[in-house]
């Protein structure tokens, strides 16, 4: 009997300090158990946050809510966080919530590279995250903007929009209905003349010269275009031949020897004309002297009056006299 009882008390005490460690664990006090540092923000609104909601990073639990407190109006939250947790100076906490219904919670960013570890009872940066009551108003005013639109298209506001419409078609009905066989009627027309090869597109359909003029054209066309890529191409082979210095016109415009050749010969050119130009020379003297043009002048009037008397002399009488006039 002893044993029993002293077993019971056992399991009992067992049971009572697993309950007590779960019901610590719920509540979050079981963090106050442990080494940590502690990490401040202030909020302009904590919504239903509580003691002991979890402080989350990257989604996992890196510690609890220690204590919320009112002050300088503002809301200041105080996070116990484990020592591995890497909290920096530009971390920023937001409080957020699992879903609609769900529990809120304090999210912890990693902040910058840059960013140095807080120490304990050091501020972190906050952010405000949207009010759930907030968005719920904004979505019921929204409702019933939606709601107030729908009403204006009901009843007879629907009518007033559609009568003026109804009426038009009413009115309408017999014209469109006549327009719409005239045009019929017209494609039908149209058709049985294209079918029957009239007009200019039934021609084009049914004419078979004028398909094989088409034809003719086209392949003219096709021969006229190989022409020309077959002038371009050999245009091209004459360029590349010129470029190369092949040909006359080659050697004209890549041979240096013919470039001295005919710049020497325009260089005696020139001194030829500049003699001619001083009066050096036959061909100077006879340009620019004065003499030779009057000898030359006389010379030609004696030989014209030798001449006039040669068609009534004899040979020898006009051999002598033609040498008695120039000498």
């Amino acid at each position: 009997m002893k044993n029993t009882l002293e077993t019971r008390l056992g399991l009992f005490v067992a049971l009572a300090v697993l309950a007590a460690a779960i019901i610590l664990e719920m509540l979050g006090g079981i963090d106050d158990f442990r080494r940590g540092k502690h990490v401040i923000a202030l909020f302009s609104s904590v919504q239903d946050l509580k003691v002991g909601d979890r402080v989350k990073m990257a989604g996992v639990e890196i510690g609890r809510v220690q204590s919320i407190q009112l002050t300088n109006n503002k809301v200041m939250v105080v996070m116990k966080v484990r020592p591995v947790a890497e909290v920096k100076t530009d971390s920023l906490a937001t409080i957020k919530f699992t879903g609609l219904l769900g529990q809120n919670f304090v999210s912890v960013d990693f902040g910058t590279p840059r960013g140095e570890l807080l120490k304990d009872n050091q501020f972190v940066s906050s952010a405000e995250q949207a009010d759930l009551s907030a968005i719920m108003q904004k979505l019921d005013n929204v409702a019933s903007g939606v709601e107030k639109i729908t009403e204006s298209f009901t009843g007879f506001k629907i009518d007033t929009l559609v009568g003026p419409v109804r009426e038009l078609i009413t009115a309408t009905k017999d014209p469109l209905t006549a327009s719409v066989s005239n045009l019929q009627t017209m494609t039908f027309e149209i058709s049985s003349q294209i079918a029957q090869g009239k007009g200019t597109l039934g021609k084009l359909l049914k004419d078979e010269s004028l398909y094989n003029s088409a034809l003719s054209t086209i392949s003219n066309l096709q021969i006229t275009a190989e022409e020309i890529r077959a002038t371009v191409a050999d245009a091209r082979t004459i360029v590349d031949q010129v470029n190369s210095g092949q040909g006359t016109v080659g050697k004209l415009l890549k041979d240096d020897t013919l470039h001295r050749e005919t710049t020497e010969s325009m260089r005696n050119l020139k001194e030829i004309l500049q003699k001619i130009n001083q009066g050096q020379g036959t061909v100077g003297k006879l340009v620019n002297e004065e003499e030779f043009y009057k000898n030359a002048k006389l010379t030609l009037q004696k030989l014209d009056q030798a001449t006039e008397g040669l068609e009534d002399q004899g040979p020898l009488s006009v051999l002598g006299l033609a040498v008695g006039k120039l000498f």
